[in-house]
């Protein structure tokens, strides 16, 4: 009876013990992706111009940026990044991650999301290639907010990316210069399976794409026709 109790308990732990599947956290990251996509684009006035998506090369989502630091700050954060290919669809979305730093008289802990929308081929082809810094691999640009893009200015019309962040609530163009996005691989071989590269995920080479990732995809589609 003791042996068995004993069995008993090592099964119990070895069993709780068991990692998360594979890809669960990366899930969990595409519902953040999606809900602040939509969140942003159903607010009245205030969400990225349709015109902007319809002519966009890619646009990324990263939910939950923490910038935190005192005195010398930093941020970081993960998300998605679609892109548009040649027939004007979107992409199955490879996984991202943000991070950069600032010095000056900061304190406290902030959380921001962040949309950034390609405006260029050379910006989607510098994310492709593994990682870029905004401000010195692509200009980027507080971008425009409302129902057109009609009130941009001549700096941002010039703008290869325009980004965006919104905290407590409030949504705006953000200047995010020396901010460096790199390809996940980690989460995208978690997801899409060993080896697969971000390339290939975005010229369509991945199948059993889960439900939460192909929702990023379609609520681009959704956002960018209706």
């Amino acid at each position: 009876m003791r042996q068995a109790a004993l069995a008993l308990l090592f099964t119990l732990i070895a069993t709780t013990a068991l990692p998360a599947r594979a890809g669960e956290d990366e899930e969990k990251r595409a519902e953040n992706a999606v809900r602040v996509l939509k969140e942003v684009m159903e607010a009245p006035d205030k969400a990225v111009p349709k015109d902007l998506l319809q002519s966009a090369h890619a646009v990324a989502v990263v939910p939950d940026v923490i910038k935190a630091g005192f005195v010398v700050g930093g941020r970081h954060g993960s998300g998605l990044i679609s892109v548009k290919s040649r027939d004007g669809t979107w992409s199955n979305p490879s996984f991202i991650s943000m991070t950069g730093g600032s010095l000056g008289f900061q304190a406290g802990v902030s959380s921001t999301d962040v949309i950034l929308v390609f405006r260029t081929q050379r910006g989607v082809d510098s994310i492709v290639h593994g990682k870029f810094t905004l401000g010195a691999d692509a200009s980027a640009a507080a971008g425009p907010v409302g129902r057109t893009a009609q009130a941009a200015t001549d700096a941002q019309l010039k703008a290869e990316i325009y980004s965006y962040s919104r905290a407590r609530g409030l949504f705006a163009g953000a200047a995010l210069d020396g901010t460096a996005i790199t390809i996940d691989n980690d989460a995208n071989q978690a997801v899409y399976g060993k080896g697969v590269t971000a390339r290939r995920v975005f010229d369509g080479g991945v199948d059993k794409v889960p439900n939460a990732i192909v929702d990023f995809r379609d609520r681009l589609e959704e956002y960018t026709t209706k």
